[in-house]
């Protein structure tokens, strides 16, 4: 594995046949085009090769006007199958959940006010993909078959990692502890 810029979807070209499939959809039905003022990455599962079947396509956005961003994603988004959209907090934080459908992929879009990089759904990526760079093929192997059995992402690391305590805090801290 090489290092990759996440924000920058064409890392996609050079994966696997879904994740080329993921950039032409996301390309034909202009995903990322439509929410370019709120600097969406697609983050997850997918770009780092541990998706299992139901998996969605994650994407994180960060908004300065949630008010707009709402109205962005209605008039982008609102006709697709399952379209769905909460306002929520999170963490103490304003956020913004949608799901919808295009094509064959399920998406959720997660936008705060927080830029992208500083999201912890984009940092857990980041920590995932250095660990399974330095773990290697058969631990990636170790934590799809995890998710398949339904273990979430971030314990699925954590139980491999023998972590202790909350998964999602722990991993967050695993790279300032082991880098």
């Amino acid at each position: 594995m090489s290092d990759i810029d996440f924000r920058n979807l064409d890392y996609l070209l050079d994966g696997n046949q879904i994740q080329q499939r993921i950039f032409t959809v996301l390309k034909q039905y202009k995903v990322m085009e439509l929410l370019d003022r709120y600097d969406p990455v697609l983050i997850g599962t997918f770009p780092i090769d541990i998706a299992v079947e139901g998996s969605d396509l994650d994407i994180a956005c960060c908004f300065k006007d949630k008010a707009e961003f709402v109205s962005t994603v209605k008039t982008a988004f609102g006709k697709e199958v399952g379209f769905e959209l909460a306002e929520v907090t999170i963490g103490g934080i304003d956020t913004v959940v949608v799901n919808f459908d295009v094509a064959e992929f399920p998406i959720e879009l997660f936008a705060q006010v927080i830029p992208v990089i500083e999201q912890n759904g984009y940092r857990h990526m980041l920590i995932e993909y250095a660990i399974l760079k330095d773990k290697g093929e058969a631990f990636r192997q170790e934590i799809v078959k995890l998710k398949k059995a339904g273990v979430k992402t971030e314990p699925a690391f954590a139980q491999l990692l023998g972590l202790d305590g909350n998964p999602y805090d722990s991993l967050l801290n695993y790279s300032i502890r082991h880098s």
